[in-house]
């Protein structure tokens, strides 16, 4: 029992679109699955572990900064209560300057004095 080739190439071409709905479907199934699997990975494993790393390092920069800045303070308050000393002994310095000319003073007028007395004398 032969067919006729005109029965042939009519049956062939019959069974192509079949084929080729099969072919799509197919694909189209494991196109879904493929975008489901990468839609998954990227948006648990990646971004989580970048951010904590990120606020790792962020609070490390921070404890970082808040020490430099206490340390400035720090030296800071230093700096200025060394020149609250200075000024104190400065001010020390010319109260006893003051006094040693006042004593001067007195014991030039008690020279005089007693020179006026022997002279009255």
């Amino acid at each position: 029992m032969y067919y006729s080739e005109t029965k042939v190439i009519m049956g062939g071409l019959a069974h192509v679109p079949i084929l080729i709905f099969i072919v799509n479907l197919i694909k189209g199934k494991f196109a879904a699955m493929a975008e489901k699997v990468k839609v998954v990975e990227v948006k648990t494993k990646e971004p989580k572990a970048k951010e904590s790393e990120v606020k790792e390092e962020v609070k490390a920069e921070e404890t970082k900064e808040s020490e430099v800045k206490e340390e400035v303070k720090a030296e800071e308050t230093k700096e200025s209560e060394v020149k609250e000393e200075e000024i104190k002994e400065s001010e020390v310095k010319e109260e006893v300057k003051a006094e040693e000319t006042k004593e001067s003073e007195v014991k030039e007028e008690e020279k005089k004095e007693s020179e006026v007395k022997e002279e009255a004398e």
